[in-house]
Formats: structure tokens, sequence, C-alpha cells
């Protein structure tokens, strides 16, 4: 239930960037009456620019609207919604899923009797009916690329500890993130280092390191119709396909220590380079089909980037809030 008094037992915080479509399905599914939770929504817009934001507050004044300075990225705008929340608990979710009841009262149950879960999630079903993954590993050498992940994969696998409907997994994916504002404090909040992408696992990591845990809940679950304001066009693709490889960059260099960073680091740089050089010459061959066009665009970008790393000295990419503190 909606309450606009400061007895609101969670916030739920859902960052927005030209996807007012699935923003406005995404707010319509939390549109249910129940006496267990009183719950606030706090939208964070990313200066998405277009003229619609006054009109989405004026078609929806019950919700906490918030225009963000600039395209900032998730991070930043997840920890702004965060700013302008009054619950104890604060459920992240993406603009493209649809949440009900269930689902976010099962995950409030568990944070709040388990003080040492830190995160807690709940499975995702996709519209063609099929669970998006449960079990995610963190990432280590063996796990940055797709074929040395699946031979990895077949030769160490692994399931992470299931009890009482619960799956304890290294990481939750950023489309439903629910967590005590204690254990949110406890972290720091998401790290803005990363633009887009990887913020997810840096959290769970965070959690781990400091002692706590993360649960994915097997017997509740929402729909995810995955894919919105990341993919408006082909530059547009690109731009987030780069920021995927910057922020496997990011983590590796925040995460990893010795001999495997560096080693990591290297075998990335040589793989992206390698990877991206072969599909972009195959993309100026065929540059009148968009998809050759977009291995065109990805290859001028990440040359662009590690030119620019080199001589900012920095993983960072220039989008993330954090890149002139350096």
């Amino acid at each position: 239930m909606i309450n606009q008094t400061s007895n609101i037992d969670i916030s739920i915080v859902i960052v927005n960037y030209k996807n007012w479509k699935d923003l406005r399905n995404c707010i319509n599914s939390l549109d249910f009456k129940t006496s267990n939770f009183y719950f606030e929504i706090v939208v964070v817009d990313n200066h998405s620019d277009d003229g619609c934001f006054k009109g989405f507050q004026h078609e929806f004044p019950h919700v906490k609207c918030i225009q963000n300075s600039g395209n900032n990225g998730f991070a930043n705008a997840c920890n702004l919604g965060v700013q302008f929340s009054v619950g104890n608990y604060i459920l992240f979710l993406n603009p493209d899923t649809l949440a009900n009841r269930a689902a976010i009262y099962n995950m409030w149950q568990v944070a709040k009797k388990n003080p040492s879960v830190g995160i807690v999630s709940c499975l995702q079903k996709k519209p063609n009916g099929r669970y998006e993954k449960k079990v995610r590993k963190f990432p280590n050498v063996f796990r940055l690329f797709g074929l040395t992940r699946a031979i990895y994969g077949v030769l160490y696998k692994t399931e992470d500890a299931s009890q009482d409907k619960k799956l304890f997994t290294d990481w939750v994916s950023g489309s439903v993130i629910f967590i005590s504002k204690e254990w949110f404090s406890i972290i720091g909040g998401f790290n803005e280092d990363y633009w887009m992408y990887y913020e997810d696992v840096d959290l769970s990591m965070r959690v781990q390191k400091n002692k706590g845990k993360v649960v994915l809940l097997t017997s509740s679950e929402l729909i995810h119709n995955h894919g919105g304001s990341s993919r408006i066009n082909m530059r547009t693709t690109s731009e987030t396909k780069k920021e995927v490889l910057i922020s496997k960059h990011v983590y590796i260099h925040t995460h990893f220590q010795g001999v495997e960073k560096l080693i990591s680091l290297v075998i990335l740089v040589i793989y992206n380079l390698i990877s991206k050089l072969l599909s972009g010459s195959i993309g100026i061959l065929f540059f009148f089909i968009p998809k050759m066009r977009l291995n065109v665009y990805l290859l001028v970008k990440t040359v662009k980037y590690y030119l620019n790393s080199l001589a900012k000295g920095t993983w960072l990419s220039p989008n993330s809030m954090n890149y002139n503190k350096e």
C-alpha cells in the first residue's frame, strides 16, 4: 500500500532513461492494495531530455519524481534515489520489470528476519516464460570470456548452497535488488566508478566482503522484459556494449589482486582489440548492413577508450561520475 506518511517500510527506486512506456507499465504493476507493508515509489530520470518528464509527473502524482543533472549512470541515479527515500528498506527495480505484492513482501521478510543477508532478489521470468540465470558466479580470470567460461563451467560445475527455497549465490542482477538502508550504508551504496553494468556484481561483492549473504528466492518471481533503454539505436547499442567492456576492466582493477589482476587486464585488452578489429574489418566491408555497422562503431569506440585510458591513466569510463576525480 502506498502511504504518504513517513511510516514507510519499503522505498522502491526505479532509474529511467527514455523508457517511459516500460516505466508506466512498471508503476501500474505496483498499483495493488496490501495491509502488510507501506511503500513509496521513487523514480530517478537520468535527464532523458525528451519533454516527457513533466507529463509523467502529472500522470503519477503519488510518485516521487527526481530529475538527475545528466545521464549520470545507473549507480549515481540509484544513490540519488536513496537520498530522497524514507523507507527502512530499498527495492531497486528496472523500469522494464513487472512486480507483484507477494514477491516484494517475501523479499522484505527475508531481509527483515535475517540481518546477515545483505541482498535479496527473486526469480525473473522473461516474456517467453523462461527464467533468467539463477546462479551467478563472481568473475575470475577463467570467466572473462565466453569460451573459457563455458569450459570452466564444465570442469568446475558448482551450485551455490540452497536452503528452504533460498539460493545463496555470488551476485544477483541489478534489475531486482532488495537491501536494507543499514546494509546500503555499511557498503557505501553503489560504486559510481561504474557508469553502466557490473554495478550489481560490485555491490554483491562488497556485501560479501562485509560478511553478508546474497540470496535469491526461488519461490518468488516477477517479469523482466529485458532490453529497454539500452537498445534505442545502433549508436546507443554500441555505446552500451562499450560500457560492458569498460566496466569489466573497472571491476578487475577494483577487486582482483596481484598476478591475477595483471594477467586478466592484459588478456582482456588483447582479446578485445583483436576481436573488435576482426569484427570491425568485416563490418567495414558490409557497412550497409546495420548489424555489421555496429561492429565498426564498437571498434572505433574500443580503440578510443584504450588510447584515452593510456593518456589519462585510468580504466574508468569518461561517463563515470568519478572520472575527473582520479
